[in-house]
């Protein structure tokens, strides 16, 4: 068996788990809890949540105890979560004090933090299962603002389905070497570009044709494995292909980091931040396939022949399924609106 016929038989088996972990891409995403100072000694409180999580599990804010609810809280859906918002009455301010969240162990999504005080200092931290709760301090530290939405941004693109398989595709297209590095990082310059662009507010897409053009340049990806056509212009400039569709997936980059905002005065920081992120668990993803790749290589293992076809059939089912549920989403959605 050559090396290319068990790299082919590594992707099929990494496809066929993307496929058992999830039928959805992003299926937990963060929840956001917000806290902002108001009159006198009032804070109002805004909880969003996903809607899909994990069965039977349940993410519930730990406020304060000197802190005491006032009024009912106003409940309603938007988008893909549920969101809260009340207010409490917290006569010593909200500085020292400590806030957490119940229940992030087995809801498999992390919580984001977001203060607002009085003064204007904002405080932004990434609440996890193994550090479920946060004292505020009295000033935010640049490194810790920079680690939280770093961590954000590998949650991201690890929990981003789709996305892996867009970069599993490039790198199957174009194998181990100094092409696949120059295609990975055209990805990168390309999303990168529509990431800020959006999240500064330059341009605004509707999220659902957005998601289903991802799932369809993953499509395209996997249909070109399928031919297997080496003199293709897919294959001959596989690094322009990843900086057009890069363009495209940026987007739904920006979509998950809109909705949890970026803090005022920090916006270039936290914008990096994320995007680095998003950058480290990409480059790991890679590394893993490249590593399990080498390893396979040394296997004395013949594989039949149609064993080359498991990975395109995969990845392309799986993107198919996707953009045909995004776009009757999208269709469902603008009947409903007019």
């Amino acid at each position: 068996m050559n090396r290319f016929m068990r790299f082919l038989s590594l992707a099929g088996a990494l496809s066929l788990g993307l496929a058992f972990f999830t039928a959805e891409a992003h299926q937990f995403a963060p929840a956001l809890l917000e806290l902002r100072e108001s009159d006198g000694d009032h804070v109002i409180v805004h909880w969003k949540q996903p809607v899909v999580r994990v069965m039977g599990s349940q993410l519930r804010p730990v406020l304060p105890g000197n802190c005491s609810g006032v009024g009912s809280p106003r409940v309603h859906r938007k988008g893909t979560g549920m969101e809260a918002t009340w207010r409490i009455k917290c006569p010593e301010g909200l500085l020292g004090k400590t806030i957490g969240v119940e229940g992030i162990a087995d809801s498999m999504a992390d919580v984001l933090v977001r203060v607002n005080r009085k003064d204007g200092r904002p405080f932004r931290h990434v609440l996890t299962p193994d550090k479920p709760s946060v004292r505020i301090p009295e000033q935010e530290n640049r490194f810790s603002l920079l680690r939280s939405y770093g961590e954000l941004g590998v949650e991201h693109i690890l929990t981003g389905y789709d996305h892996l398989l867009f970069v599993l595709g490039l790198t199957l297209l174009v194998g181990y070497g100094r092409m696949l590095l120059w295609t990975i990082t055209a990805f990168t310059f390309g999303h990168t570009i529509t990431l800020a662009l959006a999240v500064l507010g330059f341009v605004n897409f509707s999220p659902g044709p957005i998601e289903a053009g991802i799932a369809f340049s993953i499509y395209v990806l996997a249909v070109e494995l399928a031919r297997q056509n080496p003199k293709t212009p897919l294959r001959t400039y596989p690094w322009l292909v990843a900086s057009l569709f890069g363009l495209l997936h940026g987007l739904g980059f920006a979509g998950a980091l809109t909705g949890i905002g970026l803090p005022e005065g920090e916006i270039p920081l936290a914008l990096f931040a994320f995007n680095l992120g998003i950058e480290l668990g990409q480059l790991a993803f890679v590394g893993v396939v490249l590593l399990l790749w080498a390893f396979l290589t040394r296997l004395p293992v013949a594989w039949p022949r149609p064993v080359e076809l498991i990975p395109a059939y995969t990845i392309g089912s799986l993107a198919a399924f996707w953009f045909l549920e995004r776009t009757w989403s999208v269709f469902t959605a603008t009947s409903q609106g007019g």
